[in-house]
This record gives structure tokens, sequence and C-alpha cells, in this order.
């Protein structure tokens, strides 16, 4: 199975921790990152997109990728 997640936040340091964590846990960047602007809260929005192959999983749209 390959697993898919497309985490988002503000453009800071927590959103760089955050995608360097899953990065450790074997999670890979597929394509760029994304950004927008929050025109309320007056700030950047950042997106990326993550992939993970997890050979030894069945897909079932239980699966919690937390776990992965």
């Amino acid at each position: 199975m390959e697993a898919y997640r497309y985490i988002t936040g503000p453009d800071d340091a927590d959103f760089c921790y955050r995608t360097t964590e899953l990065l450790n846990q074997g999670w890979e960047l597929a394509g760029p990152a994304t950004l927008t602007f929050d025109s309320e809260r007056k700030r950047e929005i950042c997106g990326q997109t993550l992939v993970k192959k997890a050979p030894d999983t069945e897909y079932s749209s239980e699966i919690d990728l937390n776990t992965l």
C-alpha cells in the first residue's frame, strides 16, 4: 500500500518541524509545497503532500495514517 497525506498550517517553524518529523518517520515529499494567504488572519498558509510505502499494510478507510 502507498499512503498519502497533505498537511497544512501557518508558514512557520512549527510547520517545518511537523514536516521534518514526518520525513524522519519514513514519509517522502511528493511535489512542491503550496502557499496561500489567509486574508482574515493576515498570514501565509503552507501545504505539503507526502507519501509513504507500507508494503505490509492492506488499505482500509479505517487506517490511522499517524500509525504508519
